[in-house]
């Protein structure tokens, strides 16, 4: 029996000031964990002012989790201590898994507009401390298909038999970026017990069967379980990017770009940092 997926909370997020100056909303962070489970945070981008984010995020490290970040438009220059150079254009995407340690720095360049998301996702205990892994995904390796009222870029994951861009090696991920005509409506079957929810880049949309309530633009809406998901656009149509996972439920001990199990785990961590053992050159 299709049970339909309710709304369970919807968040809109916090502006603030990151890296070196960088002016984003974290959408959700670490006190929402629990929740979001195996997501750990999401920040969106939408600027169409330079100095908002030319400064970006200086070198920095990574444990313990791996970074996601999808533009529409814009471009970021990734550089990182495996070696890897290049940037992040319109469409793109880069999926970083620092795993035992990835020291990187990513900054954005003058553009039109800058309009993505960067999310972390959480690496199982036993996958923690896995080799460092870079991949950087063109916008043409990116599947896209048209159902007529609806497109959608296929990210990661598999929706309706077709593979998307990249199958994440540790936590099975979906991540669709979908645009539904005005008026038009969208439905698919999900996994029942998985975590799943939407951020809201433009328009606006219902997601309850029973409401004709739209949500707006730059909020992200979390949901019930069910296995069916199902919105509504409203005459200014909606795109929104899904994201869906099945839940970790284990511990966390998180001290900033860190994101371990325990508390002696994150104190190893920061050892390694100050005895400069934390990667691997």
């Amino acid at each position: 029996m299709s049970k339909i997926r309710t709304i369970r909370r919807i968040v809109k997020g916090q502006n603030v000031t990151d890296g070196a100056g960088m002016k984003l909303v974290r959408v959700f962070e670490n006190s929402d964990v629990v929740e979001f489970d195996p997501f750990l945070m999401l920040d969106a981008y939408d600027s169409v002012n330079p100095n908002d984010y030319i400064k970006g995020f200086p070198w920095h490290p990574h444990r313990g989790m791996e970074t996601i970040t999808y533009l529409i438009k814009g471009n970021i220059e990734h550089v990182d201590s495996l070696g890897n150079s290049c940037s992040v254009l319109d469409g793109g995407c880069q999926w970083m898994t620092a795993g035992s340690g990835i020291i990187h720095q990513e900054i954005p360049k003058p553009s039109d507009r800058l309009l993505g998301v960067q999310l972390w996702l959480n690496l199982p205990a036993k996958d923690k401390m896995v080799a460092p892994k870079y991949r950087d995904i063109l916008k043409e390796n990116i599947p896209v298909i048209d159902e007529g009222d609806v497109q959608l870029h296929i990210i990661a994951g598999t929706y309706k038999g077709i593979q998307g861009a990249v199958e994440s090696d540790y936590v099975k991920t979906l991540f669709l970026d979908v645009e539904v005509k005005a008026d038009c409506e969208w439905s698919f079957d999900t996994e029942k017990a998985s975590t799943l929810f939407v951020y809201i880049i433009q328009g606006e949309g219902s997601f309850d069967p029973d409401s004709n309530d739209f949500i707006p633009e730059k909020h992200a809406v979390l949901f019930n379980g069910g296995n069916t998901f199902r919105v509504k656009a409203s005459n200014k149509g909606i795109r929104f990017l899904l994201l869906s996972g099945k839940p970790l439920y284990e511990p966390i001990a998180w001290g900033g770009p860190i994101v371990m199990n325990t508390a002696e785990e994150l104190e190893q961590a920061f050892k390694d940092m100050e005895e400069e053992t934390f990667v691997a050159y």
